[in-house]
């Protein structure tokens, strides 16, 4: 079964077209080191909770949009080490792509596919 590493964010809405333009070209490393997808959303249908949302999980501001994204690989050692070679990539250094949003209340996490449809 494949791997996969999810993640949500906060991303000011005025940052939605530098924020794609960074989120591919960090796409294009993934995939140079593994990744078989990439997937970004931007917010559209993203309703507030009462006790829990997407949007308090990143504590999204007035200004904000959450954002959803995942990357496929083909198994968990894949992704251990096509992740630890794309974060040593010199492409994703923070002078080189900077995140358009705020890193600190970003939300990831790796998971294993149970089954796929």
């Amino acid at each position: 079964m494949s791997y996969v590493d999810g993640f949500v964010a906060a991303v000011p809405a005025a940052n939605r077209e530098l924020y794609k333009k960074s989120a591919q070209a960090a796409a294009v490393v993934f995939k140079e080191h593994g990744a078989l997808r990439v997937v970004e959303c931007w917010g559209d249908d993203v309703p507030e909770g009462k006790l829990t949302s997407f949007s308090m999980a990143v504590k999204r501001k007035e200004d904000e949009t959450v954002v959803f994204s995942w990357i496929t690989w083909p198994s968990r050692q894949v992704r251990d080490e096509g992740m630890k070679k794309a974060m040593a990539d010199p492409r994703l250094r923070p002078d080189a792509n900077p995140m358009p949003f705020d890193g600190q209340r970003l939300i990831y996490g790796g998971f294993e596919v149970l089954f796929e449809m």
